[in-house]
């Protein structure tokens, strides 16, 4: 019987080591690889290049990292909720990629499929293609995007079986399917680990084939990043 599953974080992280490059799944705080990042932060590990459609918050997600000083670089489209992440960056000390969101998840999905470049025409025109070669198809200009090369992909999956096989529920699937199998080693936390064969083939979003290790998450804490509430007195 295939068995993916590790028993402790400290084994889900072997082999992780300074320098790496690493892809966090996760939108906002949302289907975030919470128990990766924490033990991550345990380790110390340092110098890492991290692929994130965001950098998570000060206190929260991969602002953890950050605030340890762990994360030398940051590919990601979206940056602006961490006062952390603005001091490194203005101050030079985080070198900062910013790429437009759909070209970070199909950059992510050529990785996942064996593909070393995509064509977008996302970015052409602006600095996001200065030095890049660029290409006209039918009319219309794109820009080459390489593949990201990644040496781990951190995953957060609803719920997942021992051979890798997983379930994503809600908006919380987000950027995690498009990075299981995107990197060397893909490492899946879930929140409900089950035996395999426990679930329905039909409802399964990402196949065992892309996963290498798995492990049941604990203490989740599924913050709200910004919550929007309508005042007391305020009549229906």
């Amino acid at each position: 019987m295939i068995n993916k599953e590790v028993a402790h974080i400290e084994d889900a992280l072997h082999g992780i080591t300074d320098n790496m490059t690493c892809m966090f799944g996760g939108f906002g705080l949302c289907g975030i690889p919470e128990n990766a990042i924490a033990g991550l932060v345990k380790l110390g590990i340092k110098g890492l290049t991290c692929i994130s459609n965001n950098a998570g918050v000060d206190e929260f997600g991969l602002g953890l990292l950050l605030q340890k000083h762990q994360i030398k670089k940051m590919i990601a489209s979206y940056v602006g909720e961490n006062e952390t992440f603005e001091r490194q960056m203005l101050s030079g000390e985080l070198e900062v990629n910013l790429i437009p969101q759909g070209t970070l998840a199909e950059c992510c999905r050529a990785a996942q499929a064996g593909f070393p470049a995509i064509y977008t025409p996302a970015g052409y025109g602006t600095e996001v293609a200065e030095g890049k070669e660029t290409r006209e198809f039918d009319g219309k200009m794109y820009v080459l995007e390489h593949a990201f090369k990644a040496d781990f992909a951190f995953i957060k999956a609803w719920k997942g079986d021992v051979a890798g096989n997983l379930i994503f529920k809600g908006t919380a699937r987000n950027f995690n399917p498009v990075m299981c199998g995107a990197a060397k080693i893909t490492v899946v936390e879930v929140e409900e680990l089950v035996p395999l064969g426990t679930l329905d083939p039909n409802q399964i979003h990402i196949p065992g084939i892309f996963v290498q290790r798995i492990f049941q998450g604990v203490n989740y804490e599924k913050r709200i990043e910004q919550r929007t509430v309508r005042p007391k007195n305020v009549a229906n």
